[in-house]
């Protein structure tokens, strides 16, 4: 595979977990706790990264759709690394339980960490997927616009804040 179409892939693939991160992490102050992101404020999240990428890309109604995929996938991501089967998870809970006793329970962190490597192993094929029918459905001049942007890297924003 060329390099630059493996630096792209990676960027993208990181663009997505960065996404799926502040997704993730996202949270809203409620008295002295915090909560998840909801749905509807995920939802938001979603249509306002798809409308920027929109905008700053110039998609045809096609390729917004293939973008919209790539979200969904990254949200399913989300999904499985915060609770593995589906159910609700408290990650601080999970990390508290692990110093809960007079030693660390090895055991428990190593099955945390297989069920969050388990579940980004699992659902890798589908975002790449994702994310080569999103590129491959870019024109030349896109694909260079999202290059531009990856080779910025993390410094694009220094200026503004």
């Amino acid at each position: 595979m060329k390099t630059w179409i493996k630096r792209t892939l990676i960027g993208l693939f990181g663009a997505g977990i960065l996404f799926g991160a502040l997704a993730a992490c996202g949270h809203r102050h409620h008295g002295f706790g915090h909560s998840q992101m909801s749905d509807a404020e995920v939802a938001k999240l979603r249509d306002r990264f798809i409308d920027k990428a929109s905008r700053e890309l110039a998609l045809d109604a096609p390729q917004r759709a293939k973008l919209a995929a790539v979200a969904d996938v990254l949200q399913a991501q989300r999904a499985a690394l915060m609770a593995p089967g589906g159910a609700a998870a408290n990650p601080r809970a999970e990390l508290q339980a692990l110093v809960a006793g007079t030693q660390f329970d090895r055991s428990k962190a190593q099955g945390l960490i297989d069920s969050k490597t388990g579940a980004v192993r699992d659902k890798a094929p589908a975002m790449i997927t994702a994310v080569a029918d999103f590129y491959d459905s870019l024109k030349p001049d896109q694909q260079q616009k999202v290059r531009d942007f990856m080779a910025r890297g993390r410094g694009h924003r220094a200026g503004h804040g």
